[in-house]
């Protein structure tokens, strides 16, 4: 009886074995592919290393002078936090360029008494993405987003926030078109 419960025990063994090195084969097989997929979502081509992001110029009228500065920033540390690439200043083997060509604001939620609720903060920007791997990858696009805010606030007490928050889906917006093909 105990001569049957241990070969049992050793056909249980070996059986465990064999999916193991089944399960280390199909890891070693599916390490050689060629994109690289994150906890992102984004596909970067492997012999990536390098991404640069350039000043995007504001040339939208009435935008604060440091609306450049806090949108070029937001998109490197878009980048840098969310990919394996080093920064660079030029020549990158991903590269974003372009400029800021809309800032505005427009009273929305109209009340009974003709008069905004809420006004609107919008910012648009135009892209210029080239991929030095994939030219297929390559576009320009306009991308724009927007934040509301409470008409009794002026635009300058709430103004650095809106921006932060904008900028946060703007850069999500490139984010994405760029390397999750979206």
């Amino acid at each position: 009886m105990k001569v049957i419960l241990t070969i049992k025990k050793i056909n249980s063994y070996l059986r465990s074995l064999a999916g193991l090195g089944l399960a280390v084969i199909a890891l070693s097989l599916l390490s050689g592919c060629k994109i690289h997929y994150g906890f992102n979502g984004a596909t970067i081509p492997p012999e990536a290393k390098t991404v640069a992001v350039q000043y995007f110029q504001t040339t939208a009228t009435l935008a604060p002078p440091t609306l450049s500065q806090a949108f070029t920033e937001a998109l490197k540390d878009r980048m840098s936090s969310q990919t394996r690439l080093a920064l660079v200043n030029r020549g990158g083997d991903l590269n974003f360029e372009g400029s800021i060509t809309g800032y505005s604001t427009s009273p929305i939620a109209i009340q009974s008494t003709d008069q905004a609720a809420l006004n609107r903060l919008s910012i648009t920007v135009n892209v210029k993405y080239t991929c030095a791997f994939d030219p297929k990858k390559n576009f320009e696009q306009t991308f724009t987003r927007y934040a509301d805010y409470k008409s009794t606030a002026s635009l300058g007490t709430v103004e650095v926030e809106l921006i932060q928050d904008i900028n946060e889906q703007l850069t999500l917006d490139i984010f994405n078109r760029a390397l999750n093909d979206w």
